[in-house]
């Protein structure tokens, strides 16, 4: 009974001892494989891509900014921070610094869009981004305004944004159906909402009578303001624009 007891205090004992081994050991394995984020602000890119590859790290260059303080070339910022504990294989961002700013900001206010991005580029510039606004009063595809304005002072990025005028939404309508009403008054509520008064032909018609003697159909009238419309193109429900064309086959 003894015996049996101590063989199994042995087993627990032997059981704790190689979970705390596990423990241990995995804690050691995550933990080793992690590494502390070395200084690299004031590197050159080569110098800081020496230096996070011998702690198992990489870098990549996100962002370009001026600095009177960095020197041109440099390293100005980085993330994670110097001395952060990260795993191996991190991506470190840093930021380069492009020296004091000697371009001058164009004013390229009143340009055409394309003309604005020529004027920008030329100068060693970028165009960050362009919002689009739609001002029915002042012609499309002109720049209202930049971001930095012209000869600006303290400019961090050498990029610059844009606010353009978009064309005018043009508005939309559901096709109503006509068939059935006179010609007269569908044309004067066409040309009111902005639509187009196109072809307008008159369906022939034929009597019973010539229809069985196979004779040819009488040539079809012109229509007139009391035509009843038959058919309509674009047909009832289509989606369509102020300006289409609407033609009719009326009787």
């Amino acid at each position: 009974m003894k015996s049996a007891f101590r063989f199994a205090a042995l087993a627990l004992v032997l059981l704790v001892v190689a979970m705390v081994s596990a423990l241990t050991a995995m804690r050691f394995a995550i933990h080793g494989r992690e590494v502390a984020v070395p200084a690299m602000m004031g590197l050159t890119p080569v110098e800081a891509e020496r230096a996070a590859a011998g702690s198992g790290l990489q870098i990549t260059i996100e962002r370009q900014y001026y600095s009177p303080q960095i020197p041109e070339g440099r390293i100005m910022s980085q993330l994670p921070l110097p001395g952060t504990k990260v795993r191996r294989g991190w991506q470190v961002r840093v930021a380069q610094s492009l020296g004091p700013a000697r371009v001058a900001i164009p004013d390229v206010t009143g340009q055409s869009e394309h003309a604005a991005e020529l004027n920008i580029r030329r100068r060693g510039l970028e165009v960050a981004s362009v919002a689009d606004v739609r001002l029915p009063p002042i012609p499309a595809d002109q720049v209202l305004a930049q971001n930095p304005t012209a000869n600006a002072k303290q400019v961090l990025a050498p990029k610059i944004s844009l606010l353009v005028t978009a064309q005018a939404a043009v508005p939309a309508y559901v096709m109503p159906s006509f068939v059935g009403q006179p010609l007269g008054s569908v044309s004067r509520v066409l040309q009111d909402a902005g639509f187009k008064l196109g072809n307008v032909s008159v369906v022939p018609t034929a009597s019973i009578e010539e229809i069985n003697s196979a004779a040819p159909a009488p040539a079809p009238g012109q229509p007139s303001p009391a035509s009843i419309i038959a058919v309509q193109n674009p047909p009832e429900g289509q989606r369509v624009t102020a300006g289409t064309v609407v033609s009719f086959e009326v009787r």
